[in-house]
């Protein structure tokens, strides 16, 4: 058992891109726009949610005709909320090391530590091609991007820091002023070996695709062994799309419009470039490589999770998946504002309670033993 005493922590994915968080043509209350995503942030950080996500697209498609950047977007929910940290999502590739550290040393003094960083190695082909930057390998954009985050690092806690990798190259370089302690954490996603191999030695969090509380203990089992081989350690969040309701029966009737009103076209060419990330893996094990047509109406996986359902099973569920060693639920939703209120109010008190609960019945476990 891997459950840790830590209260798991809730995430919301930020709807900086249009067209919401699933290829559907259901309606979906949500809006791309600042002043629609710094009320969701104050919602958010008044409901309980510990971190917010801001996503990166560089290109159209499937949907999302349009998006703001991450980093300043991620500057902007910051400035509007006093507790709430969020994570910018960056790729490497077209974004070099220094600058990512720069902007978010920066950010990270103008609000005392809230910002993080998400590393995405690249899944979207077309989306690199259009800019001109090169794509690599499926396990060489891993290998760049633990570069990367080792430069970070060096960049934030080192003075005339040198680097001699093969994807970046640093010379005497100090950064001043150096983000606040504690560091700004580091996040990063995927699937596949090179993901959770990377996340073993270097990353602060790993974000894995939506899944069934068994194919995530899997996971987790095998990043934790890894990471202590490593002495590194490294926490848990994982991908699921909440539809939370007075009864099942909604939140299932809620979940089938979702799939019926999918946008066939735009589901398969999500697919089509997933592949590149999922299937290109080496052991074909990556996001998305065993993924259905239902399950990519859902960026990444989120229905598999299954938290869909009444608030007390939504909340039994996430407790089954903190037992099996999950610190984090990355959380998409239709209808964003309402639903993280309702989320708030219905959901995490009975995940406190519950948490609650167990660590009553361990204590008396452990005065039993004693």
């Amino acid at each position: 058992m891997t459950t840790t005493n830590s209260p798991i922590k809730f995430a919301y994915w930020v709807p900086n891109v249009s067209g919401g968080l699933v290829i559907s043509k259901i309606e979906q209350r949500t809006s791309w726009d600042i002043g629609y995503n710094k009320k969701l942030a104050q919602i958010a950080e008044a409901s309980g949610f510990d971190y917010a996500l801001s996503q990166i697209r560089f290109t159209a498609g499937y949907g999302a005709e349009y998006q703001h950047e991450s980093v300043s977007f991620s500057h902007a929910l910051l400035a509007a909320t006093t507790t709430l940290k969020v994570i910018a999502a960056i790729l490497p590739g077209p974004w070099h090391p220094a600058v990512v550290a720069k902007q978010l040393a920066t950010i990270n003094h103008l609000t005392e530590g809230r910002v993080a960083v998400n590393i995405v190695s690249g899944w979207f082909r077309s989306e690199f091609t259009a800019i001109g930057e090169p794509w690599l390998d499926h396990d060489e954009r891993y290998r760049r991007s633990e570069e990367f985050i080792r430069v970070l690092r060096g960049i934030w806690t080192a003075d005339n820091f040198d680097f001699r990798g093969d994807f970046y190259r640093f010379t005497n370089y100090s950064l001043k002023p150096k983000p606040i302690d504690p560091q700004p954490e580091i996040f990063q996603g995927g699937s596949s070996r090179a993901a959770r191999d990377m996340a073993s030695r270097v990353s602060d969090w790993y974000f894995t695709n939506g899944n069934s509380v068994e194919g995530i203990k899997a996971q987790v089992d095998d990043i934790r062994a890894k990471a202590k081989a490593n002495d590194h350690s490294v926490k848990i969040g994982v991908n699921a799309f909440a539809i939370a309701r007075d009864t099942e029966a909604e939140a299932q009737a809620v979940l089938k419009d979702i799939i019926d009103q999918a946008n066939p076209e735009a589901v398969h060419a999500f697919a089509h470039e997933a592949a590149n990330a999922g299937k290109a893996s080496p052991e074909r094990e990556g996001n998305w490589a065993k993924s259905t047509f239902e399950d990519l109406v859902q960026y990444n996986d989120g229905f598999k999770t299954n938290l869909i359902g009444t608030p007390q099973q939504i909340a039994e569920r996430i407790v089954a998946l903190k037992e099996v060693g999950v610190d984090l639920v990355l959380l998409g939703f239709l209808h964003f504002q309402e639903e993280v209120a309702y989320f708030g109010k219905h959901v995490i008190p009975l995940v406190r309670e519950l948490e609650a609960k167990a660590a009553a019945e361990a204590g008396v476990r452990v005065q039993a033993a004693e």
